[in-house]
Formats: structure tokens, C-alpha cells, sequence
């Protein structure tokens, strides 16, 4: 969320920094129209303030006059007492409902993209910064999708995840499953190398959380909800690790914050269909291993190039083909003021895959977050937020299956064999 303050200092720059997003003049009219309520609610204030003075000083007047025998001074001032209360609670209602303006458009307002963003609306705007340096791997004709291979080896099982809930939810078993922990394993072990404290947080969240990261009001379709409870299955770790921070105060010399945390993830993924949904290329569960961090403002984008580069040496290990794209106005996320995104190239199906996304929100989570840290003058100031995947266990399956096929089986990169126990899965 941005602050209003910002909004007033940065009018113009922010204006023309969300027009990368695609929004026009109309829309970009909201700046005019916060700032014009903010003046409204200063104003009130002023006023409010003013009434209250008067109030307080009435008050202690009030039994001087009594004392003094001047009983009907003392009732005209209780009488103006009364008509200063009844005018004061109006002005508080007036506020509060000015407040709620305030921050219901704010909420609505997407994150300002970082200079560095392209422009562009859609992801064939996005800029490749680096890319696969070798040949990519090339297959027989007779090499199979990975929801073939599932069938083929009986590690991965669709038909099963309908009976059990609906598409969209994959079962895996057998040396299937082993491989599943053994990624999970290889990754949370990767980031404890790195310094990432490990959290095993809750799967479900409060609104209060979901607001805090982004998630609502933007995203509000796409979680699943349960409504009796008030509760939302979380789309990804970084909800609940980011959210340990909510509404706390940190010592500067306590940042960089750097937590791990490996969960299920549950996305609706309401409208996706085609190709682009079959087998494990867009599921509604699946395990992902989230890095956050909570970190100086003068340091997060040299944090974001160091968390980007750690997603790289993980693909690097498990021997993927890889890009990395820096999205797009149009293709960013709305809480996000830059973000890298890792494909890998899936050999069977000849695309490439989404499995990692690395963004930086400045301030915008902090702000909802009211995460705060206490720097070198004793003021309180808002951190900056970074998180990513690392990794998206489902589409990285579907590449190592696809990729490493032969005619003995899937053959396991060698960083993963001591995790899964086998070199080849057949």
C-alpha cells in the first residue's frame, strides 16, 4: 500500500510509473481523488482539535464558576459543553467514514514498477536478462510428456487426484513421491546454507494476513476460502512468513531477516485453461519452498540480484535449461516493484515453464504490514520486503522427467541422488 505522503511528494512520477501497468488518465484520476480526501480529513481534524480545546477548557472552567457563585455562567458553559460533544461525535463519524474512503482506495492502487521495469502489457513484453548458454536438450520423437512418464513409471497419477478431490490435484507415489522429498529436502537444506531461518508455518491465514502481503483485495478469487472460519488457504509461504512480522517493531541491526519455509501452496487458478493446464503445468496443490526477506531500504535491490542469483545456482545444480525475465509493466504483480522470473525448459512439451518468480515490494507489503525498524536516530521507518521460489516443486518435476527420459528410465541429477536414494527412476 502506498503511503499518502508519498503519493503528495511523487504525484507525477507515480503517475507516469503505473501508466507501465496500463492504467490511463482516468484511472490515474484516484491520485487526485486521495489526496483531495486527505485534505478533507485534515481539516475535520483541525477542526475536531479546536472543538476539543474548547471542550477541555470549558470543563475546567465549569466548577470555577459554580465556586464563585456564578451558577448561570457555569450552565451556559455546560450547555455549550453539550452542543461542542454533540458536534465532536459528528466530526469523529465524519472522519472514520473519510478513513475508510482513504484506505479502500489505497488498497486499490497497485505498487509504483521500479525504473527498471519494461514497458509493455503482456508477457511477450518481458525482458530475457540472461538465458540457457548451451544447446537445449533435444529428444527422440518417441520421448514422452511428463504426464506419460507418470503413467509409464506409476510415480504420478491424475485420474487418482479426480476421485480424490478434482482436477487439478496430482497424487504422486512410489519413487515419485521419494523424489518429491527429496527435492523439498535438497532445497530447505540449500537455504539453510544461505542463512534462511527455517519456519514451519500455518496453511491457512486470516484476512488481516492476506491483506498484509497483497493478496486481498487483489487476489481474492484466486485463494481458496473458507468461509465459515473467516480463513484462506495460502497461495504461497510468503503470506504467513512475511506476516511473523505484522505490526512489529525491528532493530536496524537485526536486518537483513532471512527466513525458508516449505509448504503446500492451493491456487484456484480460475480461468486457466488449454495446454498450458495439462498434467503439472498449472495445478491447484503444490509444494513450493518460499525465501523472504526483511531488509534495509538502501539494501533490498542489492538483496533482489543476490536472491536472484541463489534461484540460479539451484537450477545450475539440477542441471536445467533456464532463463531469467524481467517482467513487464503489464505482467508484474500487483504488490510487486520489480520482479525476475525463472523458466525452465521443459524438452518434451518444447516450452517453457514458469517456476520461480523473485520480487521486491519496497514498502508497499511494510505499509500493510506496518513492519517497522528502529534506525540509527531512534525513528521508526518502514522496511523493505523481497521474496521467491525457490522452488516450485510441480513444473520443476515435469522438466527433470522430461528432460533426463531414456530408455533406462529418468535419470536423477547427481545433486539429488543422496536425497532420493536412486540414480535412475524406473
Amino acid at each position: 500500500m502506498l503511503q499518502i505522503s508519498r503519493i503528495r511528494s511523487e504525484k507525477e512520477n507515480i503517475a507516469t510509473a503505473l501508466k507501465k501497468r496500463g492504467w490511463d488518465d482516468s484511472q490515474l484520476d484516484i491520485l487526485n481523488r486521495v489526496i483531495a480526501l486527505d485534505d478533507d480529513r485534515k481539516s475535520v481534524q483541525s477542526a475536531t482539535d479546536e472543538l476539543l480545546s474548547r471542550r477541555n477548557q470549558l470543563s475546567k472552567e465549569i466548577g470555577n464558576l459554580f465556586k464563585s457563585g456564578k451558577a448561570s455562567e457555569a450552565n451556559e458553559a455546560k450547555s455549550e459543553v453539550e452542543t461542542l460533544k454533540t458536534t465532536i461525535a459528528t466530526n469523529e463519524t465524519k472522519m472514520s467514514a473519510i478513513k475508510e474512503d482513504i484506505e479502500a482506495i489505497l488498497l486499490s492502487i497497485p505498487n509504483v514498477p521500479n525504473i527498471l521495469v519494461p514497458n509493455g502489457l503482456t508477457e511477450s513484453d518481458n525482458e530475457i536478462t540472461k538465458d540457457w548458454t548451451t544447446t537445449l536438450p533435444e529428444l527422440p520423437e518417441s520421448a514422452l510428456p511428463h504426464w506419460e512418464l507418470g503413467k509409464k513409471y506409476d510415480i504420478l497419477d491424475f485420474e487418482l487426484g479426480v476421485k480424490l478431490t478434482g482436477a487439478g490435484f496430482p497424487v504422486f507415489r512410489k519413487k515419485g513421491s521419494r523424489l518429491q522429498r527429496a527435492l523439498i529436502n535438497f532445497f530447505l537444506d540449500e537455504a539453510n546454507n544461505q542463512g534462511y531461518e527455517e519456519i514451519v508455518p500455518p496453511l491457512l491465514v486470516n484476512e488481516d494476513s492476506a491483506k498484509g502481503t497483497g493478496q486481498l483485495p487483489d487476489k481474492e478469487g484466486q485463494m481458496y476460502h473458507v468461509t465459515k472460519d473467516g480463513l484462506y488457504l495460502i497461495p504461497t509461504a510468503e503470506v504467513p512468513i512475511t506476516n511473523l512480522y505484522r505490526n512489529d517493531i525491528v532493530r536496524e541491526d537485526e536486518l537483513p531477516i532471512k527466513l525458508t519455509g516449505y509448504t503446500p501452496c492451493f491456487r484456484r487458478e480460475a480461468g486457466s485453461y488449454g495446454s498450458d493446464v495439462k498434467g503439472l503445468n498449472r495445478v491447484h496443490q503444490f509444494d513450493k519452498i518460499e525465501i523472504v526477506q526483511i531488509v534495509h531500504p538502501d539494501k533490498s535491490y542489492e538483496t533482489l540480484d543476490q536472491m536472484v542469483g541463489y534461484v540460479e545456482t539451484l537450477l545450475t545444480k539440477l542441471e536445467l535449461p533456464y532463463r531469467i525475465l524481467r517482467l513487464c509493466g503489464g505482467d508484474l504483480t500487483y504488490a510487486s516493484a520489480l520482479t525476475y522470473d525463472f523458466e525452465v525448459y521443459s524438452a518434451a512439451q518444447k516450452k517453457w515453464l514458469e517456476v520461480s518468480s523473485v520480487s521486491n515490494f519496497e514498502t508497499f507489503q511494510s505499509n500493510r504490514l506496518k513492519l517497522r525498524y528502529k534506525n540509527a536516530e531512534g525513528k521508526n521507518q518502514l522496511a523493505h520486503t523481497l521474496n521467491g521460489s525457490a522452488l516450485a516443486l510441480a513444473r520443476i518435476i515435469a522438466a527433470l522427467l522430461e528432460n533426463n527420459q531414456t530408455d533406462e528410465g529418468i535419470k536423477i541429477p547427481e545433486a539429488l541422488r543422496k536425497y532420493t536414494g536412486f540414480d535412475i527412476l524406473n
